[in-house]
């Protein structure tokens, strides 16, 4: 029993792992999807912590073909509980936290009166758009060409501006204006050409946000699905998601389908 808590004990103690299993809480996920999670973090090393969250038996592993699906196995923290919370104390631990709920509450409730902010948020907008080409031109008019189409501009008003992007790990979108101005769009961290690209990017987002957006390309009949993931975390103000959404869709959905499919 010792060399199991031992264990759990050990699989618990880094934040990514703790994160793993909030996010497996809600359903279960590839490891693929939870990287997506993580993008500051290697493949490689969420596999490291999956691993060593398996060795605490708190995640259940199945394959489904070359899939890995992880489950959350609560079994464990169960036991946990068990052994420090008896029936008797629960009750009064429960109202502790009910308490420190409401008084937290409160507190943010606060905070977000005075910043106008929403402490904490997170959105994930998944978007598919077809477009009649191949995926060796639509991944090109996503990269090299983004200028021809990219609407959206954080130059100031009644400024030219002009878009470079480096399709290479490390590379960069870059909006230049004037000798030494610019912003940089999405730093790219992989890429799998035709198939894949993924950047970080706040997208016109301020503040502590982490956001990340990944391009996928399947071919589909002669045509190229193009397929959107764009995740953020962090102090995100409550109409931010529906402006990305909706900018995503006009971006993607009519820009860059009627720039490609009009070049042919």
């Amino acid at each position: 029993m010792e060399d199991e808590l031992s264990t759990l004990f050990k699989a618990l103690g880094h934040p990514i792992r703790r994160r793993i299993l909030d996010i497996l809480k809600g359903s279960p996920k590839t490891t693929g999807e939870l990287n997506e999670y993580f993008p500051e973090v290697t493949r490689y090393a969420i596999m490291k912590h999956l691993s060593l969250l398996e060795e605490g038996n708190l995640i259940v592993v199945r394959r489904e073909g070359k899939y890995r699906l992880n489950f959350l196995n609560a079994v464990p923290l169960q036991k946990m509980h068990n052994r420090w919370i008896g029936k008797y104390m629960e009750s009064t631990a429960n109202s502790l936290l009910n308490l420190q709920s409401i008084v937290e509450k409160k507190g943010e409730d606060k905070t977000m009166n005075v910043t106008g902010h929403e402490q904490g948020r997170v959105f994930k907008i998944e978007q598919e758009v077809l477009i009649n080409a191949s995926r060796e031109q639509v991944f090109q008019a996503l990269t090299e060409r983004a200028g021809d189409w990219w609407e959206f501009r954080l130059a100031p008003k009644g400024v030219s501006s002009q878009f470079t992007f480096s399709a290479v790990p490390g590379g960069k979108f870059i909006e230049k204006w004037g000798e030494n101005q610019g912003a940089v769009w999405g730093n790219v961290y992989y890429v799998n050409a035709p198939e894949e690209i993924r950047l970080h990017g706040h997208l016109g987002m301020q503040g502590a946000v982490n956001s990340s957006y990944t391009y996928r390309l399947v071919e589909k009949e002669g045509a190229t699905l193009l397929q959107l993931s764009h995740h953020a975390s962090g102090i995100i103000r409550e109409n931010w998601e529906q402006e990305h959404s909706e900018g995503w869709k006009y971006l993607l959905g009519s820009l860059l389908k009627n720039y490609v499919e009009q070049s042919q």
